[in-house]
C-alpha cells in the first residue's frame, strides 16, 4: 500500500468508526451524567484504553487469525505488510470468507434499520419499509437464501460463513436491545459508579462490533484498523464529554451511518463472490454518504433558526 491509500484507509475508518459509534455516545452520555466526576474521568480514560486495545485491536485480530490459521498470531497482524507470497497466498484464499460473514452481517444491520426503527426520515422510501416492518423477517430469510445459494456456488465454506454472519447479528440485536433496556436502570442513583461502568463497557463492546466488522470492508490489515478505529474512539469518547446536544441535532447522521453500513456489506459479500473492487472505493462512498447526510442535517438546521 502507498502512503495516499494508507492515509485514505485511516480516515475513512475514523469517520466510519465515529458515525457508527453515535447512538453509544449517546447513551454514555446520559449515563455519566449520573456518575462523580471522579467516575467519569475514571471511565473516559481506562474505558478508551480497553475500547481501543481490547476490543477494537483484539476482535479484529482474532477474526484475521481463526479466519487465516496458516498465518499464526504475528502473520495475523502484520500481513498485509508482508513480502512473504505464502502469506499473500493465504490471504487471498482465506480473506473471501471473513468477507463474506461481515458483509452479510451488515447488510442484515442495514435492513434491520429499515424495517424496524424508528428513525428520521432520509428518503422517500423509508416510510414505505416502516410501515410493511412485519415483513422483515420473510425479507431477511429470502435474503439469505439468496445469499447462500450464490455462494453455495463458489465454496460451501463461504456459504457457512454467510450463515455465520446472520447469527451472529441476532445475536447483537438481542444484546442490544437489552443494552437499551438496562440503560433506563442505569440512571437510577442506587446503582453503584462501578456497575454503571462495567456495564458500559458491556454495552461499548457490543455497539463496537458494527465497527470492526465494517473495517474490514476497509482493509484487512490489523494495524490500520486499530489506528483508524483507535482515532475514531477516542473522538467519540471526546463527543460524549462536551459536544453530545450538539451532535443530536445533526438528526440524519444515523441514515448516514447505516446508508454506509449497507455501501460496506455490498463491497464486503462483492468481494467475497471474487469480483475485485479498488481499495479507494471503500472511503469515497463512506464520505459521500456521511457527507451528503451531513449536509442534509447541517440544512434543517439553518431552515429551524430561519
Amino acid at each position: 500500500m502507498n502512503i495516499f491509500s494508507i492515509l485514505l484507509t485511516v480516515a475513512g475508518l475514523i469517520l466510519f468508526e465515529v458515525i457508527s459509534s453515535i447512538d453509544n455516545a449517546i447513551i454514555n452520555a446520559e449515563v455519566l451524567s449520573t456518575m462523580t466526576q471522579r467516575a467519569r474521568r475514571w471511565f473516559l480514560l481506562w474505558g478508551l484504553l480497553f475500547a481501543v486495545f481490547m476490543v477494537r485491536g483484539l476482535l479484529p485480530w482474532i477474526i484475521v487469525w481463526v479466519t487465516m490459521p496458516s498465518l499464526g498470531p504475528i502473520g495475523a497482524f502484520t500481513a498485509t505488510f508482508s513480502s512473504d507470497t505464502k502469506v499473500h497466498k493465504a490471504m487471498e484464499e482465506s480473506a473471501p470468507i471473513l468477507l463474506m460473514g461481515g458483509g452479510t452481517f451488515l447488510i442484515f444491520l442495514f435492513f434491520h434499520w429499515l424495517f424496524r426503527d424508528v428513525k428520521y426520515k432520509g428518503f422517500f422510501i423509508e416510510p414505505f419499509f416502516e410501515k410493511t416492518k412485519s415483513w422483515f423477517y420473510a425479507f431477511s430469510s429470502a435474503l439469505l437464501l439468496v445469499i447462500v445459494w450464490l455462494a453455495l456456488k463458489i465454496n460451501y465454506l463461504l456459504a457457512f460463513s454467510a450463515i455465520i454472519g446472520y447469527a451472529v447479528f441476532f445475536l447483537t440485536q438481542a444484546f442490544k436491545h437489552n443494552a437499551e433496556e438496562k440503560e433506563k436502570n442505569l440512571k437510577k442513583s442506587n446503582i453503584s459508579d462501578i456497575s454503571k461502568i462495567m456495564y458500559l463497557e458491556i454495552i461499548d463492546m457490543t455497539f463496537s462490533i458494527d465497527g470492526v466488522l465494517g473495517a474490514f470492508a476497509f482493509t484487512l490489515s490489523i494495524p490500520l484498523i486499530l489506528l483508524g478505529n483507535g482515532i475514531g474512539a477516542f473522538v467519540v469518547r471526546e463527543i460524549t464529554i462536551g459536544n453530545i446536544s450538539r451532535i443530536k441535532k445533526y438528526k440524519y447522521l444515523k441514515n448516514g451511518a447505516m446508508y454506509s453500513i449497507l455501501g460496506l456489506g455490498l463491497i464486503m459479500v462483492i468481494e467475497g463472490y471474487g469480483i475485485h473492487v479498488p481499495a479507494w472505493v471503500t472511503p469515497i462512498i463512506t464520505f459521500f454518504i456521511i457527507g451528503y447526510f451531513f449536509f442534509k442535517s447541517w440544512k434543517e438546521i439553518k431552515k429551524l433558526k430561519v
